[in-house]
């Protein structure tokens, strides 16, 4: 950490105040994990390639002005510092970047850093106390370490996605880039306990995230059946492999979810479903037997629920305690009170647009709040601000401009 920490009133710090970031991930894992760490406090100085900068300020349509709602969606409180690290003057900048830095986050392949002499082992020499993140498809060990690793592929190479979908169709992906955004959040921990563990130790260390490993981690029950009975798990649809009735079900309108996670919540749900018959109903008394006979109790239910609109279903289960809810659509949960209550959309002014719109802070602290800071940059918006800051005068920038470095 820079500087000294001083006595302070809690609700004017941020937990990662003087930590500094030089973030040279790009894409979703590495730049999910340093807006995380930016909402909490830390200095984050994105470096971006000068001629087209992260790859995701490309990824659309949708485009906004030119500028990548997806890059947009998760670069918010950050400084883009351009560098063209072919170049000597660049690795220059880097090198005095991570003599004065907290943690050094990457998510290039393995090998690609140290070949420009950038690795762990050259990097903690020129900084013992560095914090160095790496994020790779499969980590930095095994027979998988130097392949390239996609969000799409790991999905299917983890079992998640062979236990997503309809059991008689295909395979699906989840909605959203569930093996990077896990992986990001994983390397916002493996930061974290490290940063702790430098305070005990004075040392920095490696941490050493893979996206593969984080949608092993998601398997938790599932592998459990796999553990326990050598069988692997196959896809239900939205059918839970261990609790009935725990799906989803159609109204005579439109879908919702029914969550009876034990048997006191059956007995209350089949009341309120006004068939207290079911309870006692020998096939479908307990959870493990409503589980072994699912495909003679889920058509009784479907039966029963498309009399009723979802709404009707949905007030009667909630007023009799039965979990449930709705199935949203984006612009539906995004507009919800729940949402806007809890900060989960936020607003910022942009450099080039009016403003943007951005999901909010998702861990709430009581006494050290964090927020969400500016708006994404510009390709560049700081690259004078930075190397001011590094000792650069005006004509150095302009020289390291006109060779090409920045």
């Amino acid at each position: 950490m820079r500087g000294q920490a001083c006595i302070v009133s809690l609700d004017s710090v941020k937990p990662l105040d003087g930590i500094r970031v030089v973030d040279l991930s790009r894409i979703l894992a590495g730049p999910y994990c340093s807006m995380l760490l930016s909402d909490f406090g830390a200095e984050i100085i994105k470096i971006e390639n000068p001629d087209k900068g992260d790859d995701t300020r490309a990824y659309g349509p949708p485009f906004l002005e030119g500028e990548s709602v997806y890059f947009l969606s998760i670069n918010r409180g950050k400084k883009s510092l351009t560098l063209n690290l072919k170049t000597p003057a660049a690795r220059e900048i880097l090198t005095k970047l991570i003599q004065q830095s907290d943690v050094l986050l990457e998510n290039f392949r393995r090998g690609y850093l140290a070949s420009i002499g950038f690795g762990y082992d050259e990097v903690v020499k020129l900084n013992p106390k560095i914090i160095y993140a790496s994020v790779t498809g499969y980590g930095h060990t095994g027979p998988w370490a130097d392949r390239p690793g996609y969000d799409l592929a790991i999905q299917g190479q983890s079992g998640i996605m062979s236990l997503t979908g309809d059991p008689n169709g295909s395979p699906y992906k989840t909605g959203t880039s569930l093996a990077d955004i896990t992986a990001g959040i994983y390397a916002t921990l493996g930061i974290l306990l490290a940063l702790q563990a430098r305070q005990r130790t004075g040392h920095g260390q490696k941490v050493d995230v893979s996206l593969l490993d984080g949608q092993i981690s998601f398997l938790t029950y599932q592998a459990g059946i796999y553990f326990g009975t050598g069988k692997s798990p196959t896809r239900k649809g939205n059918q839970h492999p261990t609790i009935v009735p725990y799906e989803t079900f159609k109204a005579s309108d439109r879908w919702f979810n029914l969550a009876a996670g034990n048997d006191r919540l059956w007995q209350q749900f089949c009341d309120v479903i006004g068939r207290p018959d079911l309870k006692t109903y020998e096939k479908f008394a307990t959870n493990p037997k409503r589980v072994q006979n699912h495909d003679e109790l889920h058509p009784v239910l479907e039966k029963i629920f498309a009399g009723k609109t979802a709404d009707e279903w949905l007030a009667l289960l909630e007023k009799g305690g039965i979990p449930c809810g709705p199935i949203y659509s984006v612009s539906e949960v995004l507009e919800h009170p729940q949402v806007r209550a809890r900060d989960m959309v936020i607003e910022r002014p942009h450099p080039k647009l009016k403003s943007v719109k951005m999901t909010g802070v998702p861990v709430k602290l009581s006494g050290t709040p964090g927020e969400a800071g500016d708006a994404p940059p510009l390709l560049g918006q700081h690259t004078q601000e930075v190397l001011r800051d590094l000792g650069y005068k005006d004509d150095d920038i302009a020289k390291l401009k006109k060779a090409g470095a920045i």
